[in-house]
């Protein structure tokens, strides 16, 4: 408490902070407080999630307002609206030993009649969501005019959501004179961009290095082929039987599809995305934080607001398009002290970014292999050691004893333990013993000529609609939501082209391209038995026509078991699954995405 009283901190605020058990301030906190308490500024600060930023801008505004006006004094931007939801929530409690202090949430999702109502009350400081923002100063229903402080917290990711031009509008209708705070884990030039144009000679702190990683967290990436992805998944799973994590995806489809995939195979998981209304949103993470789910599946949007301490894990099952994403992932885990591990599952074709990411974040991942099925025996039979050893004898089973005693009365303690193990032992055994070894050998750096899992692509468009390879390499990475270096050797010839991606998005090409219509005219698309490796041949030699291959019925890693890792039919079935596009664009075309559910049983084992 000393410490934070240090920091010039008044004793409404102590009482709350003693209140909440905070001991020591985090560096942020201690370079950022007793700085914006001492005078009026603006504030650049660069650290990473998990340091506590709220408290960093929030413990200054609160003592700088006016509880008794009723005007509108502070606000506080945020990219989504759960971390809005969590910034207001935590505002709420470090002011709650200031009488009159209002405090109100402005999201999209939910009633903005509500929102507005609240606000006419008076509200000193307003946390809000750029869009909805936007929409209700628009409507005349929130005055921003006599704002002191703003605050632009996750900058970085308000602006790759492509916010800036809602963040300038909504500061146009605030006064030139303000402090306004901006915070950001990562420092592109987007940023320093919106600084320079919104702040007047900004203070600048760093905690750590500018996309720096935190030494908290350790980073391992695990080499297979594509199609065993979520096997390789899985084995990461049943190998850390106390794992509580995020599974971050790319898109929207993957991210329910894996969590869908997980739950029908008895795991402890949802999925979170954008599609979820905000009553799905809040009941999953509700789930999340009473641990009733282990296995949160996420987009890097949806998972902006995810502030829990004790995530163990943060799965990559999927690199993310931007490298510095990776920052804002790996800093899920090795929060408020703890370590944490940041796993990535990578194919051939994306080792060569791991290298990349090192450079960016300066830490070493570790090259690791996805253990053996017999490795996992051994790891849940320790596991299950460890759970009888700790567990807490529920008094009412003293009335069942006599004839469990009576039943088991034959058996030595030996065979007793033997038995009771067998069972756990007997089902992985079962699940495992026929599993192949999903490792595959290589260096750090690949070319694309050497990625294997790779599908090729027939497609009936060329230079005689306007494209070349630039061009239609862009239009297919657009319309199928891909990453910039997911749609690779692109040969476009006079009236058709190739090109090529991983094969694990062979599934969602042949689905996007079902139907598809360019300017009113149909779109084919096969693959190809060309490889790419000759550009000379006009038709790319054979191709399998109408035919989808990399069937991904078997989910399987082995035989079934019991309680779970069932095998499903996967994929697109009888067309009803399949998105149909008719736009005559060649960008931005959208792509339709299951909603989310959340699975709340937890797999035996």
């Amino acid at each position: 408490m000393t410490a934070f009283k240090a920091l010039g901190l008044e004793e409404n605020l102590l009482k709350a902070i003693a209140d909440m058990g905070f001991e020591t301030p985090s560096e942020v906190q201690e370079k950022a407080i007793p700085i914006l308490l001492d005078r009026e500024t603006d504030m650049v600060s660069l650290a990473q999630t998990g340091t506590g930023k709220t408290a960093a801008f929030g413990f200054p505004m609160l003592q700088k307002i006016d509880v008794n006006s009723r005007t509108t004094q502070g606000l506080i931007l945020s990219p989504t609206r759960e971390l809005c939801l969590q910034i207001t929530n935590e505002m709420i409690a470090y002011g709650k030993y200031m009488p009159g202090l209002n405090v109100t949430a402005v999201y999209g999702g939910a009633s903005i009649t509500d929102q507005a109502r609240q606000i006419k009350k008076g509200s000193q400081i307003i946390v809000a969501t750029p869009g909805r923002m936007k929409d209700m100063i628009g409507r005349g229903l929130i005055d921003i005019s006599k704002i002191e402080y703003c605050v632009l917290d996750e900058a970085d990711e308000m602006l790759n959501m492509g916010f800036y031009e809602d963040i300038t509008e909504i500061l146009s209708h605030s006064p030139k004179e303000k402090s306004t705070w901006l915070f950001s884990a990562t420092m592109p030039k987007e940023v320093s961009t919106i600084a320079k144009k919104f702040m007047h000679t900004p203070v600048e702190i760093t905690v750590g290095t500018k996309n720096v990683g935190s030494d908290q967290v350790s980073h391992e990436y695990y080499l297979v082929n594509a199609r065993d992805r979520y096997n390789a998944l899985k084995r990461l799973a049943d190998a850390n039987p106390e794992i509580f994590s995020v599974i971050f995806c790319r898109t929207k489809r993957d991210t329910q599809k894996v969590a869908e995939q997980l739950i029908e195979d008895g795991y402890n998981a949802a999925a979170i995305h954008g599609d979820l209304s905000q009553s799905q949103r809040d009941t999953v993470m509700k789930s999340f934080r009473n641990r009733q789910i282990q296995m949160l599946v996420a987009t890097d949007v949806a998972a902006r607001g995810i502030d829990v301490d004790d995530i163990t894990h943060v799965i990559n099952y999927q690199l993310p398009d931007e490298i510095e994403t990776y920052t804002h992932r790996s800093g899920r885990t090795g929060r408020a002290g703890k370590t944490g591990i940041s796993m990535v599952i990578v194919s051939k074709s994306e080792v060569r970014k791991i290298h990349t990411i090192e450079k960016m974040i300066q830490k070493k991942f570790i090259a690791k292999e996805i253990p053996s099925g017999m490795e996992i025996c051994e790891v849940q039979m320790f596991h299950l050691a460890n759970s009888i050893k700790d567990a807490k004898i529920n008094p009412e089973i003293n009335a069942y004893l006599p004839n469990i005693n009576e039943v088991l009365a034959d058996f030595s303690k030996e065979e007793l333990i033997k038995k009771v193990f067998s069972v756990e032992f007997t089902r992985f055994l079962n699940y495992y013993k026929n599993s192949k070894d999903l490792n595959i050998s290589g260096e750090r750096n690949f070319s694309d000529e050497d990625a294997k899992d790779s599908t090729r692509y027939f497609i009936n468009i060329g230079s005689k609609d306007d494209f070349d390879w630039m061009s239609l390499k862009d239009f297919l990475r657009d319309l199928l939501q891909l990453g910039k270096d997911d749609v690779y050797k692109v040969d476009v010839k006079d009236s058709f082209s190739f090109f090529n991606t991983d094969t694990t998005h062979q599934e969602l090409v042949m689905g996007i391209f079902n139907d598809f219509k360019l300017d009113g005219r149909q779109i084919n698309i096969e693959i190809s038995k060309d490889t790419g490796r000759s550009k000379g041949k006009g038709g790319g030699g054979g191709r399998d026509r109408g035919k989808r291959r990399g069937d991904r019925n078997d989910r399987g890693d082995g035989v079934g078991r019991k309680g779970g890792f069932k095998k499903r039919s996967g994929g697109f079935e009888g067309g009803g699954d399949k998105p149909k596009f008719k736009g005559k664009s060649r960008r931005g075309a959208p792509r339709p995405d299951a909603k989310g559910t959340g699975g709340r049983r937890r797999r035996k084992g």
